[in-house]
């Protein structure tokens, strides 16, 4: 069974509504309450909730839910153009010994403006909507959006929120370290390198200074459920390799947690620690990566990974190095930066974790 409601997230000053549309598959299905879409689905059946285009750039994990939804009600129109082929193959909702409920566009605000973030015009307070979770149904137009839909992902069971990285970045999936259940979502849902990273009281001192206290992972996982950011490649472009692997993720999620039959796929891919090593640019011009240096290979400490020169003097004005053993997992590609910027992401290496 497949129905699907529109839901008002919040309202612009002009007083037109802003809205997405929610979809559920399986057992459950949404009704309409005083309020809005509820979820009605059985007590003693699991529901996965995964959403998408938190960041509105981020638009491969909205053709993931939609390669899902063709494959989960047999409809293979349109298909082609996030890489369709077979649509028809593989389980239907019919199948689903639950309930999965989907987000396609989580932020309207930044999906139309292909952004990251909303202007200042529009929320002051809370420009990027992963900094807000729970939300606050009487906060800012950001903490209201999520306020709306934490009533759906908070009633779940696992949740996949799917975002997109960079041509530049190593396709991943974050999880809470320390946290077995997050950490089993995290291998099915099988990308090769996974991110541990910690919040709160664990945190380094740099990450909690950043704010990331209110993804929703994290304010998922604090509520005991487990939950997962797996990072696609490319932003802004729909690429059918990143698509694909969305789908086979989270139906491996969706395995896991036993709304379809079987077990994932057995994972073994390499386990690192969050984004704190970074090589930073330490002035302003260009920047040359060393040539053979390529997302995902490991690196040592002291190891030259490019160089940032004056574009007039043509003077090096710093080469740069890596300040400890890890992964690669991204890459700047765009030759002009500022002093300050990332050069490299390095993940450190996790043996036994």
């Amino acid at each position: 069974m497949h129905t699907s409601r529109t839901l008002t997230l919040a309202r612009l000053p002009s007083g037109v509504p802003i809205r997405t549309t929610v979809h559920a598959y399986g057992e459950g299905r949404l009704v309409d309450g005083d309020d809005g879409p509820v979820l009605d689905a059985p007590d003693d059946a699991p529901v996965v909730y995964a959403q998408a285009a938190q960041h509105g750039r981020e638009v491969n994990g909205t053709a993931v839910l939609r390669r899902l939804h063709d494959r989960l009600t047999g409809d293979a129109a349109g298909g082609s153009g996030t890489g369709g082929a077979g649509l028809a193959d593989g389980p239907s909702a019919a199948d689903l010994d639950g309930t999965l409920v989907t987000v396609p566009v989580a932020d309207p605000l930044t999906f139309d403006r292909v952004s990251y973030t909303t202007p200042e015009s529009l929320d002051s307070r809370q420009p990027n909507m992963n900094r807000c979770w729970p939300g606050d149904p009487e906060g800012s137009l950001h903490e209201r959006m999520a306020a709306r839909l934490w009533a759906f992902a908070s009633e779940a069971d696992a949740i996949v929120d799917l975002h997109t990285g960079s041509p530049s970045m190593a396709t991943h999936a974050v999880y809470m370290r320390g946290d077995d259940a997050c950490r089993g979502l995290a291998e099915a849902f099988g990308t090769d390198l996974l991110l541990a990273e910690a919040a709160g009281d664990d945190a380094d001192t740099e990450w909690d200074e950043r704010g990331f206290a209110g993804k929703l992972r994290v304010a998922a996982t604090r509520e005991g459920i487990p939950t997962i950011t797996p990072e696609l490649a490319h932003s802004k472009e729909i690429v059918p390799e990143a698509v694909e692997t969305g789908v086979s993720g989270t139906l491996g999620a969706l395995r896991h947690e036993g709304l379809l039959d079987g077990d994932p796929e057995p994972w073994d891919g390499v386990v690192a620690r969050n984004h704190l090593g970074r090589v930073i640019a330490g002035d302003s011009g260009l920047f040359v990566p060393d040539p053979d240096l390529a997302v995902g290979d490991r690196v040592a400490a002291g190891e030259r990974v490019g160089e940032v020169f004056d574009p007039t003097t043509f003077e090096t004005l710093q080469v740069a190095r890596v300040d400890r053993d890890g992964i690669a997992y991204s890459v700047a590609r765009e030759a002009t930066v500022t002093a300050g910027a990332t050069l490299v992401g390095v993940a450190e290496r996790i043996d036994g974790e």
